[in-house]
């Protein structure tokens, strides 16, 4: 008989969410109450230490390590790697504040970064769980205050136009998960990912499971920016604010990727089928290898049309989801599955960690009254030398050029995947991804060609950087630059987290 767990136990499980909880009504309380004819730049300050503050609080909770346990039949999981994870996610949610901290965005100080905090709270919830309706949850959390966040820009006229796209396209897909959640309990009779497993094993890939998996498919697919799923993206990624962007292209990947491989591992993985070569069988990877494909083809190809370089990165961003798809490919093989859920994590957490500093840079140049276009960019390294020098490193990494983390990250991933099925396995996914590199390459050095070769305007001035910013772009260019030198470093506590049963 499993014991049940006392209220402070289960207080010291979910220590990490309750913490930020508890800043983001801080924040929120303050603002309202005693700063709210404060000027917006005093504001701002103060609302963005009380986040940081939090943010770092409920780091050092989940760092402490030991607090481990399975409460409520998988409603909150924790173990080692999602400690690891929330980790992560909080490094993610503090490069965003202090990226916020000198924006003009908003009057709307406390709401922004309480609706910042709840946010990361939910993604928190994502990857602390192994419960089907915790899940859904979870996701309408994070969703829900990424919506919100995505209008609060007041510059930009079109930030109302992307959040009705955004929540629209996010409510249907809610509407698909939902289903494909409901039609699995009613299937399996449980709402506990691992029981759900045992019973999905015996079943096989009937038609009401392949109807229930191409829901679910449907609603992380959206999530992560997949094709035919991807619609909503390109407008977020320019209407939202900056900092906000950064958030939904970074800690909104790495758990959503963190969740969907739980619940191949934990849940379906008696019904992942193959989408090795010849050896095509129903199942969830043949649905994730098709979406693999088209992310990477479309994502790529389009983002070479692309004239700025907030609009470049969405369209990248989803050439990256296609990327970790491929990586998903390794979960399907027991043999492989555990190795290739910790690559995916690596490559996400990495690919999260350098896409904040890539934006970070486009933050820079809204914030000195610049324009993120690329022709504006010409010459840049002359006026801003050190912005220039982390713009390179961020755009190098994502390209996958060694020693930067982006390679590491693209050679775990694919080795991973070239192990899985035996034969050739899924080679043919891994040769596209690979070739689909080296169109990223291309249009990632026409950026660089801009800034580091174009000549500036005779008109152009030095310019400034925000001193919060650049302190946010040297802690992720380090990062990049030592993670890519040093994989060990996140890599083998990942893979020895991955070795532990799912849940601890």
């Amino acid at each position: 008989m499993v014991r049940a767990l006392s209220h402070w136990e289960l207080l010291k499980l979910g220590g990490a969410e309750v913490i930020l909880v508890i800043a983001g009504l801080l924040v929120l309380l303050l603002d309202l109450g005693w700063m709210r004819g404060e000027p917006r730049r005093h504001r701002m300050l103060i609302a963005a230490l009380l986040s940081g503050v939090g943010c770092l609080a409920a780091a050092l909770w989940a760092w402490q390590g030991g607090v481990y346990g399975r409460a409520l039949e998988g409603v909150l999981v924790v173990d080692e790697g999602s400690q690891l994870v929330k980790l992560v996610l909080l490094l993610m949610a503090l490069a965003t504040v202090g990226l916020s901290v000198q924006s003009r965005f908003t009057r709307h100080v406390g709401e922004y970064h309480a609706l910042l905090l709840f946010g990361v709270v939910g993604m928190m919830l994502m990857v602390s769980t192994e419960n089907i309706l915790m899940l859904f949850v979870a996701l309408e959390i994070a969703s829900l205050s990424l919506y919100i966040l995505t209008a609060f820009n007041e510059e930009n006229p079109r930030a109302d136009e992307a959040a009705l796209k955004y929540f629209l396209f996010g409510g249907v897909a809610a509407a698909f998960l939902l289903f494909g959640l409901s039609l699995l309990y009613g299937l399996t009779g449980t709402l506990d990912l691992r029981l759900m497993g045992s019973v999905l094993a015996e079943r096989g890939v009937d038609p009401g499971v392949a109807a229930a998996l191409t829901l679910v498919m449907v609603g992380f697919g959206f999530k992560v920016a997949a094709v035919p799923f991807h619609l909503w993206a390109p407008d977020a990624y320019v209407g939202a604010p900056t900092p906000v962007a950064a958030l939904i292209g970074s800690g909104s990947k790495v758990a959503a990727f963190y969740l969907l491989g739980k619940v191949l591992l934990a849940g379906f993985h008696g019904v992942a089928g193959s989408a090795a070569w010849r050896e095509l069988a129903s199942g969830w990877a043949l649905v994730l290898a098709v979406m693999a494909t088209a992310s990477l083809v479309l994502g790529n190809l389009a983002a070479i049309a692309q004239g700025r370089l907030k609009r470049l990165l969405a369209y990248s961003a989803i050439g990256h989801a296609g990327y970790m798809l491929v990586g998903t490919m390794a979960l399907a093989d027991p043999e492989q599955a555990r190795r290739g859920f910790a690559f995916v994590v690596f490559y996400a957490a990495t690919y999260g960690l350098t896409t904040i500093g890539a934006f970070g840079a486009a933050q820079a140049l809204e914030q000195a009254g610049e324009s993120d276009s690329l022709e504006a960019m010409g010459g840049l390294h002359r006026r801003a030398p050190f912005l220039s020098f982390c713009l390179m490193i961020f755009l190098l990494s994502l390209a996958g050029v060694p020693p930067l983390v982006g390679f590491a990250g693209k050679f775990f991933l694919f080795g991973g995947a070239l192990g899985t099925g035996g034969g050739f396995g899924v080679v043919w996914l891994v040769a596209l991804a690979i070739g689909m590199s080296a169109v990223a390459l291309y249009y990632y050095l026409r950026v660089l060609k801009r800034v580091y070769v174009a000549e500036a305007a005779e008109t152009a001035s030095p310019l400034p950087l925000p001193l919060s910013v650049a302190i946010v772009l040297a802690v992720l260019a380090a990062l990049v630059l030592a993670l890519g030198l040093q994989p060990g470093l996140l890599v083998e506590p990942l893979l020895q987290a991955a070795t532990l049963p799912l849940g601890g």
